[in-house]
């Protein structure tokens, strides 16, 4: 997880909290706002796990949103340990960086925006072709999607083997 920020037209300021999963590469969830406080994020990760199960991990930066109380009791009640990375290293999250860095690029630096929900629509768009249609060399070639039914596949064959 990790935030980046832009600007609207007109110089108004906006974030964005970014969600992937490192093993996927699958986008989870990218929430746009000018605000995004730690109970936002938390409303965020409780619908991704409503959506797809608890992590046993979650890896952040040492950001306010995440060293805040409110984030670190969620964390506990929920039983997911809370990995920071050390100050200074974006490397330790290199998944989430290199994420960011194509979501810039195809996004926040390819568009001048109006407003947030142009953001918010270019936005869905992208995670749509990240996820479904964009191949990732490190899944062999596959997409996130295509990666995750392949390994449930393999997971559901597992369990109804016989010997």
């Amino acid at each position: 997880m990790d935030f980046m920020s832009d600007s609207l037209m007109g110089i108004r300021k906006f974030r964005t909290f970014n969600v992937m999963d490192d093993c996927s590469r699958e986008a989870l969830a990218i929430e746009i706002d000018t605000s995004l406080s730690a109970k936002r994020i938390i409303r965020t990760l409780e619908r991704i796990i409503e959506q797809r199960g608890k992590p046993k991990t979650i890896r952040t930066d040492n950001g306010p949103e995440f060293t805040s109380k409110d984030f670190e009791l969620w964390c506990k009640d929920q039983g997911i340990e809370n990995q920071y990375i050390q100050p200074g290293k974006p490397m330790q999250n290199g998944y989430i960086e290199r994420f960011n860095r194509l979501y810039r690029e195809a996004i926040l630096d390819a568009y001048v925006f109006m407003d947030l929900e142009e953001v918010r629509y270019l936005t869905r768009e992208w995670i749509e072709e990240y996820n479904y249609r964009r191949p990732h060399e490190a899944l062999n070639n596959l997409t996130p999607d295509e990666w995750k039914r392949n390994i449930e596949i393999t997971e559901i064959h597992k369990s109804t083997t016989v010997c």
